[in-house]
């Protein structure tokens, strides 16, 4: 792969090739996909999804949206010291195309900004809940009408795909979706190939996939423009795009250490206990005097927080440089954070979170709700879209219609993109929608 082609500006239905050199300095088009991106309701949406604690009701706990605001800060962060030293490595970026570090601050950023916006309400756990109705629920009966990959879309439903879809789908008014530049979008890309086959291989891109069936067409276009590598046609499967790792570290830097600092203030993890794991992280950078003068738990922990986030972005950064190279030809097979030197650290606070916050009664009791409540939607919704299709509707069906979104394509022919379109639905509601949503099916609510 050559950092130009990466680097494209192309966007859906261009006709004309974008020049970096020609572009408005006070508004760049990567800076126009963050500003898409933050506009769209779909982002919006993120202010009322759960990033760690379900419909939690404190004000010390992220939501998706302010850990999406986060990581795109983080991103940049990376972007813009990775540009910068690449830019020195590379001059014919800089001086016949004239590309600058901060073009790499905005690809990331925005990339990352949209990391988690095809999240389902409810966390992970929304995934894993729309992919048990089709694989162990009423959706079962949907398989003999499927193809396998269209029916491993909907077995494993997954938010990174579903967000490829919002970026890129054609809408009524809104063709092409929000266009962003293909960089964005192959930044955006974690995993480029289609759901089967299942982890081919265990390099890091093929953890999970990253479009749905329906965009497949959009994706192979976009990974043709960067010049993705390809690593089988058949199935569709690519290398990353060089900046989805920083994409990624960003994500993995944040949810690491700010995911920790939620679980202090809500006082799932003793201070005590706490804190000594971030300073085995910042012993290097602590100003202990500094510290010891703070006079809260929370100053402490923002303290610390903020050294933790610096001290792995340069880690990552030197990772990265060191590995150019291989990220460029496909063979860097890891995360970057997997290559740390506080590798020992890290995963030491994630083993305390996963075991005194994910794991936490109020986590697992609001998850096992929002199982039901998706379970309940997607029957509700594919019985009354199916049947509208097939001309034989009940009045009930008809009003269930009504709560769906008027440019949703309610006769399309095919099954696969009616029960894509009842799954985009559901995973577009935040968690008190779908909340008020249920209740509102099940009598409970006027």
């Amino acid at each position: 792969m050559n950092w130009e082609q990466l680097l494209s500006l192309k966007r859906q239905g261009d006709t004309n090739k974008r020049l970096r050199k020609e572009q408005d300095e006070t508004r760049l088009g990567f800076d126009v996909d963050y500003d898409r991106i933050i506009f769209s309701t779909e982002f919006r949406s993120l202010q009322d999804k759960t990033q760690v604690i379900p419909l939690s009701s404190t004000d010390f706990v992220h939501t998706r949206l302010t850990h999406s605001l986060e990581v795109s800060v983080v991103a940049r962060s990376l972007g813009r010291k990775v540009g910068e030293i690449i830019l020195e490595k590379h001059p014919a970026l800089k001086e016949i195309h004239g590309y600058k570090p901060n073009d790499f601050g905005s690809i990331v950023a925005a990339a990352a900004l949209a990391h988690d916006i095809g999240n389902p309400p409810f966390g992970h756990s929304g995934e894993k809940a729309i992919g048990h109705f089709f694989k162990n629920g009423p959706g079962r009966s949907f398989k003999s009408a499927l193809t396998d990959k269209q029916y491993q879309d909907l077995c494993d439903f997954e938010g990174n795909a579903n967000g490829f879809q919002i970026l890129t789908q054609d809408l009524k008014g809104r063709p092409g979706g929000l266009r962003l530049s293909y960089a964005t979008l192959g930044a955006f890309t974690k995993y480029p190939k289609a759901s089967l086959p299942k982890k081919p291989t265990p390099h890091i891109a093929s953890k999970k996939y990253g479009f749905f069936q329906s965009e497949e067409t959009i994706f192979l276009e976009v990974a043709k423009e960067l010049g993705l590598l390809k690593i089988n046609s058949d199935d569709h499967q690519f290398g990353r795009h060089p900046l989805t790792f920083l994409v990624e570290a960003a994500d993995d830097i944040c949810y690491t250490i700010i995911d920790f600092e939620d679980g202090i203030n809500l006082g799932l993890i003793e201070e005590e206990f706490a804190l000594e794991y971030l300073i085995n992280l910042v012993r290097d950078t602590i100003q202990t005097k500094k510290y010891n003068a703070l006079p809260t738990t929370q100053a402490r922990v923002s303290y610390l927080r903020a050294l933790a986030i610096g001290t792995l972005i340069d880690d990552v950064v030197a990772i990265f440089i060191k590995n150019e190279t291989a990220i460029l030809n496909g063979t860097f097979d890891v995360s970057l954070l997997e290559k740390s030197k506080y590798q020992a650290q890290i995963n030491d606070i994630i083993k305390l979170s996963i075991d005194r916050i994910y794991n936490a009664q109020e986590v697992i009791d609001k998850e096992i709700s929002g199982f039901e409540i998706i379970n309940e939607l997607l029957s509700r919704y594919t019985t009354a879209v199916n049947n509208f299709h097939e001309t034989k509707a009940s009045s009930y069906d008809k009003l269930l219609i009504k709560l769906l979104p008027k440019d949703m394509e309610l006769q399309h022919q095919n099954l696969y993109n009616r029960l894509m379109g009842v799954c985009s639905v559901v995973a577009s509601y935040s968690d008190s929608n779908a909340v008020l949503t249920y209740k509102k099916l099940k009598g409970l609510s006027f």
